[in-house]
């Protein structure tokens, strides 16, 4: 595992018991409706029964979660590289029948073709290989199977881009402080999206991974993308 995502995986560790409290927080509790946009996606390539999917970057499991109500039946992963938010989503989802495994996105240990649908919140921006995780991606999805990304994008420039980088400059590193005793987690995690890859490029990623249908619909002025695609059968 490169030295950035060790460094994101103790991080999240440490934050995993106010990972809920702080989203519900910093997003006005819109982060659901997110997640559930995700899911509702991801639902066009499950059918029940038998069906297979995989929510990388699981944290505390909300979407793996939505996904096993969705399609009772289906065969649900929930992966994570931080032990601390796998147990965290042990403990809100049980009987569920969801299987948590700790797993590292730049290599998954999945064989090839395997899921119908493969879903990810925020994780992206916190490795080091955009591309060799979306070719993991790939390869672990059946042919016709679908990708849904969740994750933030760097606001776009005009009047309300100082607002925001404010907001995240100073607004959001304190609610960490406040909330969960840890400014430096959130200073990073604002950094981190500010940093990061804009839409319009993040979805060329995708079709360079080999993903067709691909296109994504922003969130909150902007600073929130689901991005989706299909991989060709």
């Amino acid at each position: 595992m490169p030295t950035k995502e060790k460094q994101v995986q103790a991080m999240f560790d440490t934050i995993a018991p106010t990972y809920d409290l702080m989203n519900r927080v910093m997003t006005l509790g819109q982060d659901q409706r997110w997640r559930q946009f995700v899911v509702k996606k991801a639902l066009k390539c499950l059918s029940g029964t038998g069906a297979r999917a995989l929510d990388l970057a699981t944290g505390t499991g909300d979407i793996a979660a939505l996904m096993a109500h969705s399609v009772p039946g289906a065969e649900i992963v929930g992966g994570d590289f931080a032990p601390n938010m796998l147990e965290q989503a042990k403990n809100r989802f049980p009987g569920l029948g969801i299987l948590w495994k700790e797993c590292d996105a730049n290599q998954l240990p999945f064989g090839d073709n395997h899921f119908d649908a493969v879903t990810f919140g925020y994780l992206l921006r916190n490795v080091t290989d955009v591309d060799g995780v979306l070719s993991e991606v790939h390869r672990v999805l059946k042919p016709g199977g679908i990708v849904v990304c969740l994750d933030t994008t760097p606001p776009r420039n005009g009047m309300m881009r100082p607002l925001i980088a404010l907001h995240f400059k100073l607004v959001i590193p304190l609610l960490g402080k406040l909330l969960a005793r840890d400014r430096s987690a959130y200073q990073y995690l604002t950094d981190s999206t500010m940093d990061f890859i804009e839409a319009d490029r993040l979805k060329a990623h995708f079709e360079e991974a080999g993903f067709e249908q691909t296109s994504y619909r922003t969130f909150m002025f902007h600073t929130i993308a689901v991005h989706w695609g299909v991989k060709a059968h």
